[in-house]
């Protein structure tokens, strides 16, 4: 449950919206995913100091203790201008892992770091898809009272530019998450068709392990729910702003000296793209407060979301596209920045076809 009310949530999304206005707008974008990073280390810093990198970190480990409600508040926002980060692997992801696991001291340290901006995460199922809905690929083995790791780790979302990665392995008593150096790793970098998104495969090779002790399979996947809510939440604020885009050019674009929205056929277009703009933005809330709350449908939800989210997020992209003619194609052109990352993040924690037959599964085994 969130230490914030309504109205502290509402200032930290307020406080969050004028950042991005003054120093992540759509108009830096190109020029930020151009660095080797990806993202602006400055407004990385700006985030620390305003608390923002310790939304999700309970208040006994100095955080604001925020919830699914608050992220998902967040995330829309972010979305809203395509905020290239490591946001959700770091502050999100890894924090909800750390905070689960029993190494107090690495816990301590680790959250300490996240929240002053100095320490990057990537996060991973250590699959040969990316997908945490795949198999694990890594082994773990100990020896004595050390664990080392073996295998590769298939595009990890943000590896090259971690500083740690939080990756799971097979063990002999089952699935378990290690903590290593990136220093440690091999690690690939991977072109993006996205240029906003960093991913790269990284190779383990008997490389020293930290486990996270107490950390089931149970705390992974309720980590990995969180981390699914921001990200559904990111595509619903994408789509949100491509369309709020799209309808403007209608009223704008005169064709025959009229706009073009004006035309009964771009309508009928415009009201189908809003049901898909409310409908990701209905579920993307609705799995928040479910998972918020600790709703026994909360992981349902969140299936829903993933794949909702992502298949409006990909469509209203699309027919921006369309609706704003050749112009869109270039990279100029927003829509196309919108269009692509839409594209790329249908692949990067799982498909929609996969969350949705998760989704399916789950309404089976009620049955």
């Amino acid at each position: 449950m969130s230490t914030l009310s309504n109205e502290e949530r509402q200032a930290l999304c307020d406080m969050f919206e004028r950042l991005l206005r003054d120093r992540a707008s759509l108009e830096s974008l190109r020029s930020v995913v151009a660095q080797p990073e990806k993202y602006d280390r400055s407004v990385w810093k700006e985030l620390a100091e305003l608390g923002l990198l310790s939304l999700m970190i309970n208040e006994e480990s100095d955080g604001i203790g925020g919830d699914a409600q608050d992220l998902q508040a967040i995330m829309e926002i972010a979305g809203r201008v395509l905020f290239p980060s490591p946001f959700l692997s770091t502050a999100v992801f890894a924090v909800e892992l750390l905070q689960a696991c029993k190494n107090d001291q690495l816990k301590q340290e680790c959250l300490s770091d996240i929240a002053a901006g100095e320490t990057i995460f990537a996060v991973s199922k250590g699959s040969s898809t990316g997908s945490w809905l795949d198999e694990t690929k890594l082994s773990a083995s100990k020896s004595s009272d050390t664990w080392s790791l073996n295998g590769v780790a298939s595009y990890v979302v943000d590896a090259p530019r971690a500083d740690e990665i939080l990756v799971c392995a097979n063990t002999s008593s089952g699935l378990r998450m290690f903590c290593v150096s990136a220093s440690d790793a091999d690690v690939q970098i991977l072109e993006t068709d996205d240029p906003s998104i960093c991913l790269g495969n990284v190779s383990f090779e008997g490389v020293h392990a930290e486990i996270l002790d107490d950390l089931d399979e149970a705390a992974i996947a309720h980590a990995l729910n969180t981390t699914l809510v921001g990200f559904a939440a990111h595509q619903a604020g994408a789509t949100h702003a491509i369309f709020e885009q799209t309808v403007e050019y209608l009223k704008t674009r005169y064709q025959f000296g009229r706009p073009i929205g004006s035309y009964q056929a771009l309508k009928h277009m415009a009201a189908d793209l809003l049901i898909e703009v409310e409908s990701a933005i209905t579920v993307s809330r609705e799995a928040a407060a479910a998972l918020a709350n600790g709703k026994p449908n909360a992981a349902q939800l969140v299936s829903l979301a993933a794949f909702a989210c992502a298949d409006s997020f990909r469509d209203v992209s699309a027919a921006a596209i369309q609706l704003h003619g050749g112009i869109a194609y270039t990279m100029e052109h927003d829509a196309h920045l919108f269009w692509r990352h839409a594209r790329a993040g249908q692949w990067l924690f799982g498909t929609s076809d996969q969350f949705r037959e998760q989704y399916l599964q789950t309404w089976e085994d009620a049955a």
